[in-house]
Parts: C-alpha cells; sequence; structure tokens
C-alpha cells in the first residue's frame, strides 16, 4: 500500500469518457439505456460526456497542477472485452495502457477500478448479475487487467459500490433493468459479491501487482431513539446497507443476522455452501468507501419494500410520507430510512452531515481491526453556472472542508485511512441526473466543446493539499 497519503479526485469510465462505439468497443448497458429507454428522464446520453477518452493528457495535466498525487478511475469492461465474454479487443487494452502510462507521467498514483456499472449489454441480455456465469465472466475480465496492467497500477478495486448500483437496478429500478424486485435483487446481490471473491482469488495468482480492495457506499447508521425496538432498526439497516458488502469482502461471509432474517420470507437457495471457500479465499485487502450521508432510522411501522431515487433535484421526490415522516427506504419487518426534519439536505436529498465520515472511520476500526482505509469519494452535487467566466462554488468548498476535517481528526487517532478522492475530477455525467447535477472541482462546459474551467474548490482543494505537505 503506497506510504504516501494520497490526495486525488474520481471519475468512472461511462461518466467521462465518451467515445461510446469507437476503437472497436462493445456496447454496455448504458449504451443502450440511454439510448432507448423512456425511463432515461432528462434525455442525455454519455456518448461525448466530458470526452475524456480525448482529452486525458490535457486533464491530467490539470489535476496535476491542482496538487493531486492519485487519481481514481474505472476500466469500461466492454471496451476490452466487447461481447463481456471471448475475443479481446486489442485498441481497447492499449487505449488504457496509454491512459495509465500519461497518468503516472503526471505524478498520479493510479486507483483502478475494475467495474463501475458499465455491464457489456450482451452479458445484461443473458441476465446480468442475476446470471452466475457474469461473476466468472468478470473473473476472467479481472485477470486480463492484472495481466495487461499489473506492472503499473498498484492499488486495485474490484467493484464499485454494490449496494447503491444494485438498489437502484433492483429497489429504486430507475437503473437498467429497471425492477423492483426484492427476490431478485438478492440474487444479483449474491453473485456480486461472488465476482469479487472470484477477481481477488485470480489476482493472488499474480506476483507484486499491489492490492485489491473494494469500494464500498457505507452509511453509518443512527437510531431515532434508544428503545430496544430501535436498536433492532439500526442493527438490520446496518447489515443491508454496509455489512452485505464490507462484512463478505473483509470476513468472508455474509452476516448471519441477516440472511436468517430474510429466509423468512425469501428463498435463499441461491446461497449455494459449495461457494463458501469461494468467499473465504476471496476476502480483501482494504475498503474504499464512498461517504456522502448518514442513515437515519426508525422501526418499521407499515407498507410493502420501497426505495425512493431523487433523479430530478426537487427535493422529497418519490418519498413515501406517513403520519407526516418522510420515508425514503422501507425494509419490510426490519426498518425504515427517514428524513431528519432538523437536516441539512440537498435538492437531491442528500443529508449534508460531516460528522458521520468521522463516525464510520472510527466504525470500521473497531469492526475490522487495523486495515488500510480510503476514502475513494466524497463530494457535493449542485447546480452550477459561470458568473463572469468563475465559477464560487463556496458551498462545495465549505462541504469539503468539514468532511476532510473529519477524516483528518480519526486520522489523528490512529485510524489507518490512506488517501482521499473528491468526487469528482471534472463536471460528467451523473447517471439518470444527466450533466444538471456537477460534482466536479472543474467545470465542463458541455455547450462550448468540453471547455474545462477550475472551479474555485479546485484552487482550494490544491491549497490545502500543499499545506498538509508542508506541516508534515
Amino acid at each position: 500500500m503506497a506510504k504516501k497519503f494520497l490526495w486525488g479526485t474520481a471519475t468512472a469510465s461511462y461518466q467521462c469518457e465518451g467515445a461510446w462505439n469507437e476503437d472497436g468497443k462493445g456496447l454496455s448497458v448504458w449504451d443502450v439505456f440511454s439510448h432507448e429507454s423512456p425511463l432515461n428522464i432528462n434525455h442525455v446520453t454519455g456518448d461525448v460526456a466530458c470526452d475524456h477518452y480525448h482529452r486525458y493528457e490535457e486533464d491530467f495535466k490539470l489535476l496535476a497542477e491542482g496538487g493531486h498525487n492519485s487519481y481514481r478511475f474505472s476500466i469500461a469492461w466492454p471496451r476490452l472485452i466487447p461481447n463481456g465474454t471471448g475475443e479481446v479487443n486489442r485498441k481497447g487494452v492499449e487505449f488504457y495502457h496509454k491512459f495509465i502510462d500519461s497518468m503516472i507521467a503526471h505524478g498520479l498514483e493510479p486507483n483502478l477500478t475494475l467495474y463501475h456499472w458499465d455491464l457489456p449489454d450482451a452479458l445484461a441480455r443473458k441476465g446480468g448479475w442475476e446470471n452466475k456465469e457474469t461473476a466468472y465472466a468478470f473473473a476472467d475480465f479481472a485477470r486480463l487487467c492484472f495481466k495487461e496492467y499489473g506492472n503499473k497500477v498498484k492499488i486495485w478495486v474490484t467493484i464499485n459500490e454494490p449496494k447503491y448500483s444494485l438498489f437502484s437496478m433492483y429497489a429504486a429500478g430507475n437503473y437498467p433493468p429497471n425492477v423492483q424486485d426484492t427476490q431478485r435483487l438478492m440474487v444479483a446481490a449474491y453473485n456480486t459479491m461472488f465476482a469479487s471473491a472470484l477477481a481477488a482469488i485470480e489476482f493472488r495468482t499474480f506476483k507484486d501487482i499491489g492490492h485489491i480492495g473494494i469500494v464500498a457506499d457505507y452509511d453509518p447508521v443512527y437510531g431515532v431513539d434508544d428503545s430496544e425496538e430501535c436498536k433492532f432498526a439500526v442493527r438490520m439497516a446496518d447489515h443491508v446497507l454496509n455489512g452485505w458488502v464490507t462484512d463478505t469482502a473483509i470476513k468472508g461471509t455474509f452476516p448471519r443476522e441477516l440472511v436468517d432474517t430474510l429466509a423468512q420470507r425469501f428463498d435463499v437457495g441461491f446461497m449455494k455452501d459449495e461457494d463458501k471457500a469461494i468467499f473465504e479465499a476471496g476476502t480483501l485487502d482494504f475498503l474504499g468507501i464512498n461517504y456522502y450521508f448518514r442513515a437515519y432510522v426508525r422501526p418499521y411501522t407499515t407498507g410493502e419494500c420501497m426505495l425512493a431515487a431523487n433523479n430530478t433535484g426537487k427535493s422529497g421526490a418519490n418519498v413515501s410520507e406517513v403520519d407526516g415522516v418522510q420515508r425514503t427506504m422501507v425494509a419490510k419487518g426490519m426498518f425504515e430510512r427517514i428524513k431528519d426534519p432538523e437536516g441539512i439536505y440537498t435538492e437531491w436529498d442528500f443529508e449534508i452531515f460531516p460528522d458521520g465520515m468521522y463516525a464510520l472511520l472510527i466504525e470500521l476500526r473497531d469492526r475490522y481491526g487495523d486495515i488500510p482505509l480510503y476514502i475513494t469519494e466524497n463530494g457535493l452535487g449542485i447546480r452550477e453556472k459561470p458568473v463572469d467566466g468563475r465559477i464560487d462554488d463556496d458551498a462545495r468548498v465549505d462541504f469539503l472542508d468539514q468532511h476532510i476535517q473529519a477524516l483528518l481528526r480519526a486520522r489523528s487517532e490512529g485510524i489507518n485511512v490512506c488517501g482521499y478522492y473528491v468526487w469528482s475530477a471534472f463536471d460528467l455525467y451523473s447517471w439518470v441526473n444527466g450533466y444538471d447535477k456537477r460534482y466536479g472541482l472543474i467545470y465542463v462546459d458541455f455547450d462550448e466543446g468540453n471547455r474545462r474551467i477550475p472551479k474555485k474548490s479546485y484552487y482550494w482543494y490544491k491549497n490545502f493539499i500543499r499545506k498538509f505537505e508542508e506541516g508534515k
């Protein structure tokens, strides 16, 4: 693991690369969804996005000048293996060689994620993550990446945010395949974690290619009170929102209480005894944590399972209100996730809660010991437009400052946190939110040739990093 503290930013292939059909790339599930689905409510695609595919040299120069010493990115699976399995696209392989070489030449430590949601469409048509064969295909893809880039990359991530992506796919239903089916969600979740374990096993057949982890969107859970009913709700929320990813990745087993509870209402026969050895052998070296908000929960009251998705930027979209309380998630018989009436929320209903950064780092140390931790994403999505050629994003500066201070507090208490990455390097395609929701330190003018304009937060982050390095 890198000894220096890593300061960087993060992106994902489909969200920034563009070049959706260039140089032999195959279709991803997002290519098809963005072109064809009526559920693509903002009617925009990632066909060009930020054009990072053609402009990465310019982008890496900007990041290096901004004080970064690392960059987190993902590989587009269908760019390397167009159909998900079978023939390898050498043009895609060579692109990422040049891409990584340029990154390193600009002094940026590569932090590579193998899968950030752009599943090859050919595999999606065969059941996607509901089909266990996708896990084996992923292991083959991972092995190709380890073989090609293992002499250049030392920080590897199997899968980005299994929870958020799968909950969007199978609970909220706003990501393809756009269904709301808890049974199918469970199968897909199991196979996704199985894929991660298989990839880790492949990784360990190689020598001296670094360390491998997973990136989880981890939501520290807070209850509305200290009643026994609420303690149960908090415990179950932690299993559902966090533990099924992090326990499985680090300990090699799914949370027993969660499995037993789900077995009372669902078929868990897809969890095979013969897979246990794979999960145990496929544990990971570190955790990457994407922190955006906490979970505020109360005991279950009534209603079927639901998950609200706000892709409009209109506060309160799709929530379920009971007795004046806004519920953003209902896990029947287990818990309800609610909005804190005293909380501060963005237009997309993300609660701004910096204390959660400190809490989760302490919690993870207590839970898993002294394993390396990275904050692999943390950032603020807002609407922005230049004023007199400037973007004075003071809200983002304040957000980042508060969260980084919480991280440094945990680090000063001995927590083994090794790096921090802002989401995102530059404005990009924000999935179903389109381009309206901007996260970048660098503004992208999508109407004027994707022109880059560093924001106030870019310069603030550069200065913060400089002061940190000087103060060591």
